[in-house]
Protein backbone atom coordinates (compact mmCIF):
# COMPACT_ATOMS: atom_id res chain seq x y z
CA UNK A 1 0.00 0.00 0.00
CA UNK A 2 1.52 3.20 -1.01
CA UNK A 3 2.25 6.04 1.70
CA UNK A 4 -0.32 8.23 2.86
CA UNK A 5 -0.44 11.72 3.81
CA UNK A 6 -0.24 11.57 7.81
CA UNK A 7 1.67 8.27 7.64
CA UNK A 8 4.76 7.79 9.55
CA UNK A 9 7.73 6.60 7.05
CA UNK A 10 9.18 3.51 7.01
CA UNK A 11 12.94 3.50 9.06
CA UNK A 12 15.77 2.10 7.02
CA UNK A 13 19.31 1.86 7.13
CA UNK A 14 21.20 2.43 4.41
CA UNK A 15 25.23 3.20 2.83
CA UNK A 16 25.48 6.88 2.02
CA UNK A 17 28.37 9.37 1.01
CA UNK A 18 28.42 10.00 4.53
CA UNK A 19 28.26 6.58 5.47
CA UNK A 20 25.60 4.36 6.44
CA UNK A 21 22.91 6.04 8.77
CA UNK A 22 19.77 5.09 10.53
CA UNK A 23 17.19 7.45 8.74
CA UNK A 24 15.01 7.63 11.77
CA UNK A 25 18.27 8.94 14.01
CA UNK A 26 19.96 10.52 10.94
CA UNK A 27 16.83 12.91 10.71
CA UNK A 28 16.11 13.45 15.06
CA UNK A 29 14.30 16.31 15.13
CA UNK A 30 14.26 18.02 11.96
CA UNK A 31 11.59 18.38 8.75
CA UNK A 32 12.94 15.83 6.55
CA UNK A 33 13.49 16.46 2.18
CA UNK A 34 13.79 13.02 1.12
CA UNK A 35 13.83 12.77 -2.87
CA UNK A 36 14.85 10.23 -5.73
CA UNK A 37 16.45 10.51 -8.85
CA UNK A 38 16.62 7.96 -11.68
CA UNK A 39 20.01 7.11 -12.44
CA UNK A 40 24.04 9.32 -11.52
CA UNK A 41 25.57 10.77 -14.28
CA UNK A 42 22.53 12.01 -15.69
CA UNK A 43 21.39 15.07 -17.36
CA UNK A 44 18.17 16.37 -15.36
CA UNK A 45 19.35 14.64 -12.04
CA UNK A 46 23.07 16.46 -12.44
CA UNK A 47 20.78 20.28 -12.74
CA UNK A 48 18.84 19.01 -9.67
CA UNK A 49 21.42 18.21 -7.17
CA UNK A 50 23.19 21.19 -8.66
CA UNK A 51 20.45 23.40 -7.40
CA UNK A 52 19.76 21.85 -4.04
CA UNK A 53 22.91 22.09 -2.79
CA UNK A 54 22.66 25.97 -3.76
CA UNK A 55 19.68 26.08 -1.96
CA UNK A 56 21.35 24.50 1.40
CA UNK A 57 21.01 27.58 3.53
CA UNK A 58 17.42 27.95 2.80
CA UNK A 59 16.76 23.93 3.44
CA UNK A 60 18.61 25.03 6.88
CA UNK A 61 16.84 28.28 7.82
CA UNK A 62 13.73 26.24 7.81
CA UNK A 63 15.36 23.47 10.15
CA UNK A 64 15.44 20.92 6.86
CA UNK A 65 17.77 18.42 6.15
CA UNK A 66 17.80 16.76 2.90
CA UNK A 67 18.90 13.48 1.26
CA UNK A 68 18.91 12.41 -2.09
CA UNK A 69 18.38 8.17 -3.32
CA UNK A 70 19.10 6.64 -6.55
CA UNK A 71 19.14 2.99 -7.28
CA UNK A 72 23.82 3.88 -7.80
CA UNK A 73 26.16 2.35 -5.54
CA UNK A 74 27.98 4.79 -3.41
CA UNK A 75 30.99 4.78 -5.62
CA UNK A 76 28.80 5.73 -8.58
CA UNK A 77 27.89 8.90 -6.06
CA UNK A 78 31.57 9.92 -5.16
CA UNK A 79 32.50 9.85 -8.71
CA UNK A 80 29.09 12.20 -9.82
CA UNK A 81 29.64 14.68 -6.92
CA UNK A 82 32.52 15.42 -9.00
CA UNK A 83 30.82 16.13 -12.42
CA UNK A 84 27.71 18.16 -10.16
CA UNK A 85 30.18 20.79 -8.50
CA UNK A 86 32.39 21.44 -12.28
CA UNK A 87 28.80 21.96 -14.31
CA UNK A 88 27.04 23.69 -11.41
CA UNK A 89 29.28 25.44 -9.47
CA UNK A 90 27.99 23.66 -6.50
CA UNK A 91 29.41 21.57 -4.03
CA UNK A 92 26.97 18.79 -2.57
CA UNK A 93 26.83 18.37 0.93
CA UNK A 94 23.85 16.53 1.71
CA UNK A 95 23.93 13.07 1.98
CA UNK A 96 22.97 10.55 -1.45
CA UNK A 97 21.54 7.31 -0.57
CA UNK A 98 22.51 3.86 -2.10
CA UNK A 99 20.20 1.40 -2.97
CA UNK A 100 21.35 -0.65 -5.74
CA UNK A 101 19.46 -3.63 -4.12
CA UNK A 102 16.17 -1.34 -4.47
CA UNK A 103 14.99 -1.55 -0.73
CA UNK A 104 14.49 2.15 -0.04
CA UNK A 105 12.54 2.69 -3.15
CA UNK A 106 10.37 -0.31 -2.55
CA UNK A 107 9.29 0.76 1.04
CA UNK A 108 8.51 3.96 -0.74
CA UNK A 109 6.89 3.47 -3.85
CA UNK A 110 9.80 5.02 -5.13
CA UNK A 111 9.48 2.54 -8.42
CA UNK A 112 6.64 2.87 -11.24
CA UNK A 113 6.89 0.07 -13.68
CA UNK A 114 4.91 1.63 -15.99
CA UNK A 115 7.17 4.41 -16.44
CA UNK A 116 10.68 1.97 -15.65
CA UNK A 117 10.96 -1.39 -13.65
CA UNK A 118 14.34 -0.52 -12.39
CA UNK A 119 14.82 3.05 -12.18
CA UNK A 120 13.15 5.39 -9.59
CA UNK A 121 11.06 8.51 -10.71
CA UNK A 122 11.26 11.79 -9.26
CA UNK A 123 9.84 11.70 -5.93
CA UNK A 124 10.05 14.13 -3.06
CA UNK A 125 8.88 13.23 0.50
CA UNK A 126 8.27 16.16 2.79
CA UNK A 127 8.75 14.97 6.31
CA UNK A 128 8.06 16.39 9.80
CA UNK A 129 9.59 16.00 13.38
CA UNK A 130 7.73 13.44 14.18
CA UNK A 131 8.14 11.52 11.14
CA UNK A 132 4.90 11.54 9.50
CA UNK A 133 4.54 12.30 5.97
CA UNK A 134 3.09 15.76 4.97
CA UNK A 135 3.73 15.86 1.75
CA UNK A 136 4.62 13.67 -1.71
CA UNK A 137 5.06 14.61 -5.42
CA UNK A 138 6.36 12.81 -8.54
CA UNK A 139 7.74 13.85 -11.73
CA UNK A 140 9.00 11.71 -14.85
CA UNK A 141 12.29 11.54 -14.95
CA UNK A 142 11.95 14.24 -18.29
CA UNK A 143 10.85 17.09 -15.99
CA UNK A 144 13.10 18.79 -13.65
CA UNK A 145 11.75 19.63 -9.99
CA UNK A 146 11.13 23.20 -9.14
CA UNK A 147 13.02 23.39 -5.58
CA UNK A 148 11.35 26.80 -4.77
CA UNK A 149 7.48 25.07 -5.11
CA UNK A 150 9.12 22.55 -2.66
CA UNK A 151 10.45 25.41 -0.19
CA UNK A 152 7.08 27.26 -0.73
CA UNK A 153 4.99 24.28 0.40
CA UNK A 154 7.27 23.76 3.83
CA UNK A 155 6.70 27.55 4.36
CA UNK A 156 3.08 26.91 4.30
CA UNK A 157 2.93 23.18 6.55
CA UNK A 158 5.03 25.24 9.42
CA UNK A 159 2.90 28.11 9.50
CA UNK A 160 -0.38 26.31 9.31
CA UNK A 161 1.03 24.18 12.09
CA UNK A 162 1.29 26.95 14.46
CA UNK A 163 -1.62 29.05 13.57
CA UNK A 164 -5.01 28.07 13.15
CA UNK A 165 -4.45 29.18 8.99
CA UNK A 166 -4.36 27.90 5.81
CA UNK A 167 -2.55 29.21 2.71
CA UNK A 168 -4.70 30.52 -0.29
CA UNK A 169 -3.35 29.76 -4.01
CA UNK A 170 0.05 31.08 -5.19
CA UNK A 171 0.81 31.73 -1.39
CA UNK A 172 4.56 32.78 -0.83
CA UNK A 173 5.64 33.92 2.73
CA UNK A 174 4.42 37.47 3.46
CA UNK A 175 1.34 37.05 1.60
CA UNK A 176 -1.88 37.26 3.59
CA UNK A 177 -3.54 33.79 4.60
CA UNK A 178 -7.38 32.38 5.36
CA UNK A 179 -8.53 32.09 8.78
CA UNK A 180 -9.89 27.91 9.09
CA UNK A 181 -13.43 28.10 9.27
CA UNK A 182 -13.42 25.88 12.56
CA UNK A 183 -12.24 29.32 14.34
CA UNK A 184 -15.53 31.66 14.85
CA UNK A 185 -15.48 35.44 14.21
CA UNK A 186 -15.35 35.73 18.09
CA UNK A 187 -12.54 33.73 18.16
CA UNK A 188 -10.52 35.17 15.29
CA UNK A 189 -10.59 38.47 16.82
CA UNK A 190 -8.91 37.81 19.81
CA UNK A 191 -6.59 35.10 17.86
CA UNK A 192 -5.44 37.70 15.08
CA UNK A 193 -4.99 40.69 16.68
CA UNK A 194 -4.18 42.45 12.89
CA UNK A 195 -7.38 41.84 12.14
CA UNK A 196 -9.60 40.10 9.64
CA UNK A 197 -11.48 40.92 6.06
CA UNK A 198 -14.62 38.52 6.25
CA UNK A 199 -15.44 38.47 2.21
CA UNK A 200 -17.90 34.92 3.13
CA UNK A 201 -18.57 33.36 6.08
CA UNK A 202 -16.10 30.54 5.48
CA UNK A 203 -13.32 33.30 3.45
CA UNK A 204 -11.70 35.17 6.11
CA UNK A 205 -8.36 37.04 5.23
CA UNK A 206 -5.99 37.76 7.42
CA UNK A 207 -1.77 38.73 7.59
CA UNK A 208 0.55 36.46 7.82
CA UNK A 209 0.19 36.14 11.83
CA UNK A 210 3.86 35.09 12.62
CA UNK A 211 5.54 38.39 10.65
Amino acid sequence: MALQLGDVVPNFTADTTHGRIDFHDWAGENWVVLFSHPKDFTPVCTTELGEVARLHDAFAARGVKVIALSVDRVEDHHRWLGDIAETQGQTVTYPLIADPERVVAGLYGMIHPNASNTLTVRSVFVIDPTRKLRLTLTYPASTGRDFAEILRVIDSLQLTDGFAVATPVNWRRGDDVIIVPAVTDAEAVARFPKGFRRLKPYLRITPQPDI
